[in-house]
């Protein structure tokens, strides 16, 4: 059997910050976007805002209302990415088959190493110990028989836990929980399952297999695997590259995008980085997602195949632009959008076309915008602008370089 830690930094960019500056430990605070540029929401908070109420994902004012005396600190990714990489290296210690799930959330396989270490609770009670006296940092760690199961597991318990999860005890354990908090399982998915009365991850593993792929696809049957305890998923070696699923990108604009013309412009901005994005990897897209986030910062996610794979930015655009026609909705204006190329195979993959393509057409375009990626990689991503991203100076600014946080390394 497989023994497998997940394993959890607490409030890591809060818990960096108090580190850094030790003034902060007896106050609430918490890291956020910048509020002028409209990207004012919670990314980390400590344990003395979280008693306020104050969650992650939530709007600065929104959390403000909350706790007045809340500090909010801009984020300090270089810092941030120094002390995951270090508590990455104490991960290491003990197994090379560490896989990053986020910079501050990660994956171990010790199965091997309770020959050296002892059993998987001992090892992750070590690493838990570890990360305190070393690094000043407290981690919650799962441990369980597959990924799944040990994610639940860091998450069961917070902060400074260990929760082992067994082939014996995870029916009690984690069968009574919400469906929703299950590993990928999302808020349209939770709700799709609620519909169906399914409302407990126990719910799911006792549902009809058949049923949940004819219904919801996939994704139904892998919610019914993971409820289960069926996840077989490998833990990743450290260094090993995982193949890219995704390539998205979503912005918040300078304002709301009120009329269906003001999203459209936000549509192609994004459309061409996306696309451009692909043709640096050699890949091609063969279906679109939109990412619609309101002002009342309710979510919804739309998705299609495409007839044919593509890394062209006009082609994702207009796809994206049929989807949301279907979703949009004039009472409800738009906080951010977000776009993404799904389902994707390398560029060199042979498709099959039909009489009623236009060969010699794709082709022009794709010259074209190889064109453009050189002319902007030569005189800026400036010089050569859309019309209709000109049409609205604000939400324009979109397409303006900006700085952005170092990557991290994830699998």
């Amino acid at each position: 059997m497989r023994i497998i830690l997940h394993s959890d930094l607490n409030n890591c960019y809060a818990s960096i910050e108090s580190i850094a500056h030790p003034e902060y430990k007896k106050i609430p605070i918490a890291v956020g976007g910048d509020p002028e540029k409209r990207h004012g929401i919670i990314l980390a908070k400590n344990e003395i805002a979280k008693k306020y109420g104050i969650k992650t994902g939530e709007a600065l004012w929104q959390a403000k209302q909350k706790c007045p005396s809340l500090l909010i600190l801009p984020p300090d990714f270089p810092l941030y990415q120094k002390y995951c990489t270090l508590a990455k290296n104490i991960y290491m210690e003990y197994t090379d088959l560490v896989e990053s799930f986020g910079p501050d959330e990660a994956w171990l396989d010790v199965t091997a190493s309770t020959e050296l270490f002892g059993s998987g609770e001992k090892i992750a009670q070590e690493i838990r110990q570890r990360m305190k006296t070393e690094l000043g940092l407290t981690v919650s760690i799962g441990v369980s028989f597959n990924k799944v199961f040990a994610k639940f597991g860091s998450d069961f318990r917070k902060p400074d836990a260990v929760t082992v999860i067994s082939e014996e005890n995870y029916k009690e354990i984690i069968w009574p929980a919400p469906v929703g908090n299950l590993l990928f399982v999302g808020k349209s998915m939770e709700k799709e399952l609620n519909r169906r009365g399914i409302f407990t991850i126990g719910d799911a593993a006792n549902a009809c297999r058949e049923k949940l792929l004819r219904d919801l696809g996939k994704n139904g049957e892998r919610v019914y695997f993971y409820a289960s305890g069926m996840d077989t998923s490998p833990v990743m070696r450290y260094d090993e590259d995982i193949p890219i699923k995704s390539i998205g990108n979503s912005s918040t604009p300078a304002r709301d995008m009120k009329t269906f013309e003001d999203a459209k412009i936000m549509l192609y901005i994004l459309s061409e980085s996306v696309a451009k994005r692909l043709r640096n990897h050699s890949l091609l897209c063969t279906g679109i997602q939109i990412h619609l986030r309101d002002t009342q910062l309710i979510t919804h996610e739309r998705q299609k195949k495409l007839k044919f794979p593509t890394n062209l930015s006009e082609t994702i655009c207009k796809e994206g632009l049929e989807l949301l026609k279907k979703s949009w909705n004039e009472a409800a204006p738009l906080r951010s959008i977000g776009i993404r190329g799904i389902d994707l195979c390398p560029d060199s993959v042979p498709f099959q076309t039909t009489f009623f393509r236009d060969e010699i057409k794709e082709q022009k375009k794709e010259k074209l915008e190889l064109t453009v990626d050189k002319i902007r990689e030569k005189y800026g991503k400036e010089s050569i602008i859309r019309s209709v991203v000109l049409s609205d100076p604000i939400l324009g600014t979109a397409n303006k370089p900006r700085l952005e946080p170092p990557a991290f390394r994830t699998h």
